[in-house]
């Protein structure tokens, strides 16, 4: 027996298989959809984790600098401490120094010579006194030579003065130190009388 079907099986198949497309094409539509809003959330989760590091990374450099400015404070207060104990040394050191040369003033005036100033300026000093002859001059002179402090004195004046009514010879010469003193120590000038013996016994 021969069988015929008139249903409209075409029509079904098309039917069919545009249901199973229309499926398809909404599951990729969905797929796609739910990528990007995965994709979207996972940007925006990395964006606030790299917003959370950026701030903390500024949060450590304001540090540092904050640390950088407190180390150049305390740098700058290190330069001030060094230089005011370097001037406290100095100080020290000139103040042991004037004394020194006023030591050695003293030690190196022989008897009969008797110094009224004396003036510094920078390494050079100037002398003024009297002395009983002009051979105490040259021993002074002398003396001043062979020192540890003086060097090279030279003889600027010598001339015939009286004093207490005694016949004398005023001198002044210049000598120099055998190191330069600091630059604070320009200057000393004033009277000074030596401890040696006067030309008489008695000051002029």
């Amino acid at each position: 027996m021969i069988r015929i079907n008139l249903l409209p099986h075409r029509e079904q198949k098309k039917a069919a298989h545009r249901l199973r497309f229309q499926v398809l094409l909404g599951l990729s539509l969905a797929s796609a959809i739910a990528i990007i809003v995965l994709s979207y959330f996972f940007i925006i989760h990395r964006q606030s984790q790299q917003e959370l590091r950026n701030q903390f990374l500024q949060g450590e450099v304001a540090k540092l600098d904050r640390q950088i400015k407190d180390i150049g404070t305390l740098k700058k207060q290190r330069d001030e401490l060094l230089m005011h104990k370097e001037l406290v040394e100095r100080l020290e050191e000139d103040r042991n120094e004037a004394t020194h040369v006023l030591d050695q003033l003293t030690r190196q005036t022989p008897d009969g010579v008797y110094l009224s100033s004396f003036k510094q300026t920078g390494n050079q000093f100037t002398l003024s006194g009297y002395a009983v002859s002009g051979g105490k001059v040259s021993s002074y002179m002398r003396n001043l030579a062979q020192s540890d402090t003086f060097t090279a004195p030279v003889l600027v004046e010598v001339k015939a003065s009286i004093v207490n009514n005694q016949r004398v010879n005023e001198f002044t010469l210049t000598t120099a130190l055998h190191e330069k003193p600091h630059p604070d120590i320009t200057r000393i000038s004033g009277q000074a009388h030596a401890a040696s013996q006067a030309i008489t016994g008695n000051k002029p």
